[in-house]
C-alpha cells in the first residue's frame, strides 16, 4: 500500500534538536557543488533512471514529446510519474511499487515516463501536465489525452486493477464523471461498474482543480456516490466514503448530527475487508470523520472508539508496508487529540509510538524505503510529544539518506516546537546549503527566508542577503517561472512585503528588488515569465498560481 499524503515542506513533522551554534548571519548560504547547473541535475536524473531500470521499468527521461511519438508509433497508452528524489512518498513509490514484478510487467505495455521535478523544464512540463504535488501518477492515451490520475494511497494490488482498467480502452474520467453527473451532451447509456470503479479510485488529492473546483469537489462526489447502483456495492461503499471523508475533511466543514451517516460509518469502521479496502480514506480522515458526524460526546467517544480499533488493527497488519502502519499509528494520535490538539498522550500510547518507531528503524531496509520510514516514523514520535527521540532518528538518517536536507527541515520543525530559533534557522540554512537540483533549492531557499521572517524579523541584512541568494542562483530562462517555482517565489514575494509593511526594511528590500531586476532584465520583455518575474515583489501582483 502506497502513502502518498501530500507534502507541503512547511508542515514538515515537528522534532526537537540541541544544536550548534547558528553560524554568521551574515555569511552568504555555502552549498557542496553547483546544483543549479546542467550537468550534475542530468547526472543525478539519469543514475534515478538507471536504478529505476534495474528494477525492469524502462523508464523514458529525455524528450517528453518523443515519448508519446514512441507511445503513437507503438500504439501504447504512456505512464507518466512525476516525483523528486527527495521526497519521502516518491521513495515510497519506489519501494513498494515500481520493483514489483507485476507492475514491471504491466510496464511493458505502456511508455513510462519519468520526470523529475529537477530535470531540464521540468516545472514547465509540470504545468504543462498540471502536476504540482510529488508525486502524481497519470495515464494518456498516445495522443495525450489524459484517461486518468492514478491513486497512491491504495493497495499495491488494487492500483494495478485500476491501472489495467485504464489501459483497457476506459474512456478518460472527465467524461466518465459527466456521464456520471447526467452532464448534456455526455453520451448515453448504463455505466458498467468498472466507469463507476474508475471514480472511486481517481486520485482527486493530485486532481489540481483539473474535474472539479475545490469548493464544489464534496457537493460533486456526494452527487456520483448517491448515482451510484447499490449492485456495484463496494464500489457504491467506496464513492460514499469518499464523498463523507472529502466533506470532513473541508475547511469550512462543521460537526452536525447525521445519526444514518455515523450508524453507517460505525458500520464500516467494524468491518475489516472495508477498512482495509478504504485503508486510505480511514487513515487519513479519522479525526475528521469522527468530528464531522457527531455532535454529543457521548456519540463522538463511540466513533472514535471504533476507528480506533479499526486503526489499531491496521498497525498490527503485516501485509501492509512499514510506512503505512505508521500512518495508522499517526491516526490514532489524531483521534486521541480531537478534541485536545495539544494535549499530552497517555504514557503507554507514548511508549507505543516508541517502540513501534524504533521498530520500524530496525526493520525498514534499502535508500527508498528508508527515506519514506525514517521520515513518517520521526514525524509520529514527534506528534507522540516525544522530541528527544524523533530528534534522534533523523540525526541518525542524515549520514545514510541520499537527501539528508529533507530531514534536516525536520531537525528545523523540531527546534521550532521547542522554542529554539537559533536552531531552527540553522538547521533550515543548513538543509539550504545541503539541498541539490534548481528546483529543490529553490524550495529549500524560500523556506529558509520566510523561516527567517517568521523567526528573526528584526535580522534584517540577514533576511535580505539570503533572498538575494536564492534570485542569484535561478536561471534567468522563462521555463524557470512555472509550477512550483513560481508558486515559491510568489510566496516568498508576499512574505517580503509582508515584512515590510511599515517600511521599517525599506533599504533591505530595495537591495532584494535590485537583485530581481537585474534577474527579470534577462528575460524576453513580452514573455509571460518576464510578467511574472516583475510582479513577485509588487504589491497585489503576485501571482497567486
Amino acid at each position: 500500500m502506497l502513502s502518498l499524503r501530500p507534502l507541503a515542506i512547511a508542515l514538515l513533522a515537528s522534532a526537537a534538536v540541541a544544536c550548534s551554534p547558528a553560524p554568521d548571519p551574515r555569511t552568504a548560504v555555502p552549498h557542496r557543488a553547483a546544483p543549479t547547473a546542467a550537468e550534475p541535475v542530468a547526472a543525478h536524473i539519469a543514475d534515478t533512471a538507471a536504478a529505476h531500470a534495474e528494477a525492469g521499468v524502462a523508464w523514458e527521461t529525455g524528450d517528453v514529446d518523443a515519448a508519446f511519438a514512441k507511445a503513437r508509433a507503438e500504439r501504447k497508452p504512456v505512464f507518466l510519474y512525476w516525483g523528486a528524489v527527495w521526497c519521502p512518498p516518491c521513495n515510497q513509490v519506489k519501494a513498494t511499487l515500481f520493483n514489483r514484478q507485476d507492475f514491471i510487467e504491466r510496464s511493458r505495455y505502456f511508455v513510462p515516463v519519468y520526470v523529475d521535478g529537477d530535470g531540464p523544464s521540468a516545472q514547465k512540463l509540470g504545468a504543462r501536465f498540471k502536476v504540482s504535488a510529488y508525486p502524481t501518477m497519470i495515464l494518456f492515451r498516445p495522443d495525450a489525452t489524459e484517461i486518468t490520475r492514478l491513486p497512491g494511497e491504495v493497495d499495491a494490488t488494487r492500483y494495478l486493477d485500476v491501472l489495467a482498467l485504464g489501459m483497457n480502452g476506459a474512456r478518460p474520467v472527465r467524461e466518465t464523471l459527466d456521464r456520471a453527473l447526467e452532464v448534456r451532451g455526455a453520451g448515453s447509456g448504463p455505466m458498467g461498474e468498472e466507469d463507476w470503479r474508475m471514480l472511486a479510485y481517481y486520485s482527486w488529492e493530485t486532481d489540481e482543480q483539473q474535474l472539479v473546483a475545490k469548493n464544489r469537489l464534496a457537493p460533486t462526489l456526494q452527487r456520483v456516490a448517491k448515482a451510484c447502483p447499490a449492485q456495484y456495492a463496494k464500489t457504491a461503499e467506496r464513492l460514499r466514503l469518499l464523498a463523507l471523508a472529502t466533506a470532513a475533511s473541508a475547511k469550512d466543514a462543521k460537526p452536525h448530527n447525521d445519526a444514518a451517516a455515523r450508524e453507517w460509518l460505525m458500520h464500516v469502521a467494524g468491518d475489516p475487508a472495508s477498512v482495509r479496502d478504504n485503508f486510505d480514506l480511514v487513515v487519513y480522515h479519522a479525526a475528521a470523520l469522527a468530528k464531522y458526524v457527531t455532535v454529543d460526546a457521548a456519540a463522538r467517544d463511540r466513533m472514535v472508539a471504533a476507528l480506533n480499533a479499526a486503526l489499531g488493527a491496521l498497525v498490527e497488519d503485516t501485509t501492509l508496508s512499514i510506512a503505512d502502519r505508521l500512518a495508522a499509528l499517526s491516526a490514532q494520535l489524531d483521534l486521541a487529540r480531537i478534541d485536545t490538539p495539544k494535549g499530552a498522550l497517555a504514557p503507554t500510547l507514548q511508549q507505543r509510538v516508541r517502540d513501534y518507531a524504533a521498530k520500524a528503524d530496525r526493520e525498514a531496509r534499502g535508500p527508498y524505503e528508508r527515506q519514506a520510514v525514517i521520515s513518517a516514523a520521526a514525524d509520529v514520535l514527534a506528534e507522540a510529544g516525544l522530541l528527544d527521540e524523533s530528534d534522534a532518528m533523523l540525526r541518525a538518517e542524515l549520514a545514510r539518506s541520499h537527501a539528508p536536507y529533507y530531514f534536516m527541515l525536520g531537525l528545523a520543525a523540531n527546534a521550532e516546537t521547542r522554542g529554539d530559533k537559533a536552531a531552527s534557522l540553522d538547521w533550515a540554512q543548513r538543509a539550504y546549503a545541503a539541498a541539490e537540483g534548481p528546483a529543490t533549492r529553490l524550495e529549500w531557499g524560500v523556506h529558509y527566508v520566510n523561516a527567517l521572517i517568521k523567526l528573526a524579523p528584526g535580522d534584517a541584512d540577514r533576511i535580505a542577503g539570503a533572498a538575494i541568494q536564492v534570485i542569484g542562483e535561478l536561471d534567468p530562462t522563462p521555463d524557470t517561472f512555472y509550477e512550483r517555482n513560481r508558486r515559491g517565489l510568489d510566496r516568498m514575494g508576499r512574505k517580503l512585503l509582508e515584512w515590510n509593511k511599515s517600511n521599517r526594511h525599506a533599504a533591505q528590500l530595495q537591495r532584494v528588488r535590485t537583485a530581481l531586476g537585474a534577474l527579470c532584465g534577462k528575460l524576453p520583455a513580452h514573455d509571460a515569465s518576464r510578467t511574472a518575474c516583475d510582479g513577485i515583489l509588487r504589491p497585489g501582483q503576485a501571482s497567486s498560481a
